[in-house]
């Protein structure tokens, strides 16, 4: 496993935070820890690309919230969820919010193993992806306030004509603001620009 992959570990309890630790050190894998939810919060600024393996039930912070956290800051990490056995049911409401796995305590040293090494083949497979909507944001970011008008009403698929008389402006001008976008896109067809648009714009 590629160091620039690791795995940030979230639990309330000192034991199961060292036994998780120990066994991804001794596979080879790194490893972060950290004791709560709040902390591991007031690193992502620098967080650095792998999964995150987080008990369900904490004190401070549960691993669902943790969750909505993460998604509400746009955050596409892996999550894999470790649950008692009472808690099944906010382990499957873990994975409607995104969680990839959960596992229940006491847990099997190759189901963690496996369910890390599916993490990481998913961030694999996210990454080109990532690399590709990250351009188009930059492109997106770059567009004057009338350019994205123009863009936002192709994208609600409104003729040149349409969009002119919403704007207050002429058919001819909306066809000049139409090709600086396909430039500054680098869109070859109008529906690659919409796919590429809507591919940035809308959630997982």
């Amino acid at each position: 496993m590629p160091g620039s992959f690791i795995v940030h570990i979230v639990d309330d309890d000192e034991a199961v935070r060292q036994s998780l630790a120990f066994l991804l050190s001794t596979a080879g894998i790194p490893v972060r820890v950290y004791e709560s939810a709040t902390s591991f919060l007031a690193g992502l600024a620098t967080l650095q690309a792998g999964c995150l393996i987080t008990d369900v039930r904490m004190p401070d912070m549960t691993g669902l919230e943790l969750l909505q956290q993460l998604r509400g800051k746009g955050v596409k990490l892996p999550v894999i969820v470790i649950t008692g056995h009472g808690d099944i049911p906010l382990a499957v409401e873990a994975m409607r919010c995104g969680a990839l796995d959960f596992i229940e305590k006491p847990f099997a040293e190759e189901s963690i193993l496996r369910a890390v090494r599916a993490a990481e083949d998913r961030t694999k497979k996210l990454a080109p992806r990532s690399e590709e909507e990250a351009q188009v944001a930059s492109r997106l970011a770059s567009l004057s306030e009338r350019e994205r008008q123009v863009l936002e009403g192709l994208v609600a698929g409104h003729a040149n004509k349409v969009i002119a008389q919403e704007l207050g402006i002429s058919p001819r001008t909306v066809e000049v603001y139409r090709a600086n976008l396909m430039t500054k896109m680098q869109a070859k067809s109008l529906s690659e620009l919409i796919r590429m648009t809507l591919a940035v714009s809308q959630p997982d």
